[in-house]
């Protein structure tokens, strides 16, 4: 691209660089003309015919609009300059800094970008890693049924005691200020299960249905709101019901409910089947951990800070974490962080110098694999995931299969 934009390298570090640049004058006006060319085609102003309106008027009608547009244009035309320029390959879009823009000046500003910074992975093979699968036991089997009983239990009135651990309770609950009550609130609690901080429970279980006691409640100090932890209130609980599972017996019905199992054997070896597959997919993540934590040892992969930071603050957000802990958190946060950047950086470059990345004929493949399991036909299981927008997690999901299925077969998997 031949431009009369001038482009100057101004900083570089590992995953990041600036630019400054300048747009001459005459270049800005350029950008100035047909923008408000653009306007004057569009405007209805009064006392003119639409697209009839002089430029002198427009251009002080729409003076910041048309501002707007040529510092868009500009910036637009100069980032593809610069990507010509400098053969950069950027992660994300840049973000300009110090932009000034004077009528009859040059336009200036900085181009921060973030960049994939150069790789260079040496050793790929040659580990040791173990597999080690969880036992399965008959204890484990019981467990599952159990809870799958209680999914499956429906919940029945308890009348004339207070409630039990693992029972569901009907509540309204009021803070008292000068022993009068505030707006009662409802809830609906199972006892036991860390709904409720603990004084609350203690108080409903004095009550019997229908029963109403006053009482102090004291936030404990992992409370999640901070502000009322170690505080305590003085609260009107009135319990309205109690709730118990009924559950059902574990037997051949039983079975018949939960699936197409012809009695309760069956039920037990398809839960055992179950757990033993999620075992084996625990053993295979541990082995993939293995090896990502002695491809990175054994590679040195920069952990670029503004791919770090990125990835900080998209922590940030998937756990909402609140201003005044932000510092803490990155504190506590950036070694993992630059841990996963160094893995994704290795991971992405064996994969590109390997020709590993997923092909079309693998992603049809596997959703005819998906579409199978449904009974379903592959064009709909395709509609159904691109509505959702998953195609690009699933390709990167094959993806990441055939680079670990690479690696493996370039190290010692061990048994235990």
């Amino acid at each position: 691209m031949v431009t009369d934009i001038l482009i100057t390298r101004a900083g570089e570090e590992p995953g990041a660089a600036s630019f400054k640049i300048e747009v001459p004058a005459e270049r800005v006006q350029q950008f100035e003309h047909t923008a408000a060319s653009a306007f004057a085609k569009r405007a209805r102003l009064p006392g003119f015919r639409k697209g009839k309106a002089p430029l002198a008027v427009v251009r002080k009608r729409f003076h910041d609009a048309i501002r707007e547009q040529v510092v868009r244009d500009v910036v637009g035309e100069s980032w593809k300059a610069t990507l010509d320029q400098e053969s950069l390959e950027p992660i994300a879009d840049p973000r300009v800094h110090d932009l000034k823009f004077e009528a009859g000046s040059s336009l200036t500003f900085e181009f921060h970008v973030e960049l994939k910074p150069d790789v260079a992975v040496g050793r790929v093979g040659g580990f040791t890693v173990t597999r080690q699968p969880r036992a399965v036991t008959d204890e484990m089997v019981d467990h599952h049924l159990e809870e799958l009983r209680r999914q499956r239990a429906p919940w029945v009135p308890v009348e004339g005691r207070p409630a039990a651990t693992g029972e569901m309770v009907s509540v309204t609950l009021a803070t008292l200020s000068d022993d009068e009550p505030d707006e009662a609130k409802p809830y609906q609690i199972v006892l036991g299960e860390d709904q409720a901080i603990p004084d609350v429970e203690r108080l409903i279980g004095t009550l019997e249905p229908g029963g109403t006691t006053d009482g102090d409640v004291t936030f404990p100090d992992d409370f999640p709101d901070e502000s009322k932890r170690g505080q305590t209130r003085q609260v009107r609980i009135v319990l309205q019901e109690v709730k118990r599972r009924d559950l059902p017996d574990l037997d051949g019905a039983f079975a018949g409910e939960v699936g197409d199992f012809d009695d309760l054997a069956a039920l037990r070896t398809a839960v055992r089947e179950d757990i033993e597959a999620e075992a084996r997919r625990e053993a295979d993540a541990h082995v993939r951990k293995q090896l990502v934590e002695q491809l990175v040892a054994a590679n040195d992969i920069p952990a670029p800070r503004p791919l770090v930071d990125r990835l900080l603050h998209a922590y940030r957000e998937a756990y909402s974490i609140p201003d005044e802990t932000l510092e803490q958190f990155f504190t506590e946060f950036r070694p993992i962080a630059e841990a996963q950047v160094k893995r994704d950086l290795l991971l992405d470059q064996i994969v590109a110098q390997e020709h590993l990345r997923a092909s079309e004929e693998e992603l049809d493949s596997r959703i005819a694999e998906i579409a199978e399991r449904r009974n379903a036909e592959p064009g709909e299981v395709y509609a159904q995931l691109q509505k959702a927008k998953r195609l690009k997690a699933l390709e990167q999901t094959i993806t990441e299969d055939k680079v670990f299925d690479f690696l493996l077969s370039q190290s010692t998997v061990t048994e235990s």
